[in-house]
């Protein structure tokens, strides 16, 4: 998951995303809740994270629903996008399926030698002495570096923490697996990460055993 934004990048280089707001998600989840006709609640993932309180906040509205929710990863369920898979009741992925991603990131592209090669130098007019940490026009202290890497054990230890309650796997078996890196499907269920193999189809046939009817998926955007 990350603590900062990647918006000034995403706006310089004309990346198109596709995003979707937690604050829906979690509308959506609610909205189902006295649905008679909505049985279950299919969750379709594919992100390569973004922010941890959004993922916390879709987690929990997962595992607070009264419906039986199902999360399905495409082509990516990492970082604070797999927290939030971890509120469902069951998650699947393909073997293609990239999974984890368990970490916490604060790095930033520093601009300070760039910005002195051109002339410019950074006055820092500040109240307090960590208040402008983190601005990349200026090169971070080594304290500044502790402070922020301080925060980052906070946030990884509470992301462990998460993840092995959700997935009922021990503290020391999430944290040898949460070094930041991904794995494919079938090494994600091995490591208790996911459920099932498998796709669309086969979380159709799932649900349809799971309600004992045939299942009708209606999509919600």
């Amino acid at each position: 998951m990350t603590y900062n934004s990647n918006d000034a990048y995403n706006d310089q280089y004309d990346v198109i995303l596709d995003q979707t707001s937690a604050d829906d998600i979690i509308w959506a989840v609610n909205e189902a809740q006295d649905n008679d006709k909505i049985k279950a609640i299919v969750v379709e993932i594919d992100s390569y994270g973004g922010s941890g309180v959004a993922g916390e906040e879709m987690m929990t509205a997962f595992k607070q629903s009264k419906k039986p929710v199902i999360a399905f990863i495409r082509n990516a369920g990492l970082s604070a996008a797999y927290l939030a898979a971890t509120g469902a009741e069951t998650i699947f992925a393909s073997n293609f399926s990239d999974v984890g991603s368990i970490g916490v990131t604060m790095s930033y592209l520093q601009e300070a030698e760039k910005n002195t090669k051109e002339g410019l130098s950074y006055v820092n007019l500040s109240s307090g002495a960590y208040k402008d940490t983190g601005n990349p026009a200026r090169t971070l202290s080594e304290d500044e570096k502790q402070l922020i890497m301080r925060d980052i054990k906070i946030g990884h230890d509470y992301f462990v923490k998460l993840v092995s309650e959700n997935r009922n796997l021990s503290i020391e078996t999430v944290k040898k697996i949460a070094d930041g890196s991904s794995m494919m499907g079938e090494a994600a269920l091995r490591n208790g990460l996911i459920d099932k193999i498998g796709i669309y189809p086969d979380v159709v046939d799932f649900l349809s055993d799971k309600i004992g009817t045939p299942a009708d998926i209606c999509w919600k955007n």
